[in-house]
């Protein structure tokens, strides 16, 4: 296997589905692995090591949902939902427990490669020893970035909160370290999109809204009545000093 073919886990339990989509991944390069359960799925994320996840949320013995809350315990590689086409719910509830994109039944597959190639290239190359992933966001400077008690440092991937290290999945940490490079200033709603997901990124925009929500579940005081993370109506957020 050439080194630079990357590993796709898909989980699925529905056979036709599942032979027709492997057969469109390693057409498109991808090396894929499938598991046809929850449980299943978590063994073999242990074993392959997948470089992403591909998860229903529909799936015997163990949820989707839980499959994806158990996978971003222990790291962030991307995990892309795949839900019914009617449950929105199913989606919001993937997002809300870390999985970084997801795509209704029936998609095209032109469309779903699409979405997988634009969260690859958030992923970095090279994967610290510890088994974390060592962020690279081209930024100018790479000290720590220090707003109030919040503290984010872009060399060691490490977030501070009053003092206490939380953890937080990749896109969470890119978008709080934006936020906070940018402290004081109203950024849009597009340019976050873009600085996040990618300019091709042909997603609900609702992800965003999400991940917000998730980011203030760790900073603030009271999520509820936010006083870091503000919306500005009709523009999108700014982190106050």
């Amino acid at each position: 296997m050439p080194p630079d073919v990357l590993t796709v886990l898909v989980v699925e339990d529905e056979e036709s589905f599942v032979d027709a989509l492997t057969l469109s991944l390693q057409r498109e390069g991808f090396r894929v692995v499938v598991a046809r359960d929850g449980l299943e799925a978590l063994a073999l994320f242990r074993t392959e090591q997948p470089d992403l996840v591909l998860l229903d949320v529909m799936l015997p013995k163990l949820s989707g949902v839980d499959v994806c809350r158990a996978i971003r315990a222990h790291g962030s590689t991307p995990v892309i939902m795949v839900t019914a086409k009617t449950s929105e719910i199913d989606a919001v509830v993937g997002l809300e427990v870390g999985a970084d994109d997801y795509i209704a039944k029936p998609f095209r597959i032109r469309e779903l490669v699409a979405r997988m190639r634009a969260v690859l290239r958030r992923v970095p190359a090279m994967v610290a020893a510890e088994g974390s992933s060592t962020m690279n966001l081209a930024l100018d400077d790479h000290d720590a970035l220090i707003v109030g008690d919040v503290s984010l440092d872009p060399a060691s991937h490490v977030v501070q909160v009053r003092g206490a290290t939380v953890s937080l999945p990749l896109k969470e940490f890119e978008l709080l370290e934006i936020l906070l490079d940018n402290a004081g200033r109203v950024l849009t709603r597009e340019v976050l999109i873009d600085r996040i997901w990618g300019h091709d990124y042909v997603g609900d925009t609702k992800t965003l809204d999400v991940h917000i929500k998730r980011l203030r579940a760790k900073v603030e005081t009271d999520p509820s009545s936010p006083t870091r993370i503000l919306t500005i109506r009709g523009l999108g957020y700014k982190y106050m000093r």
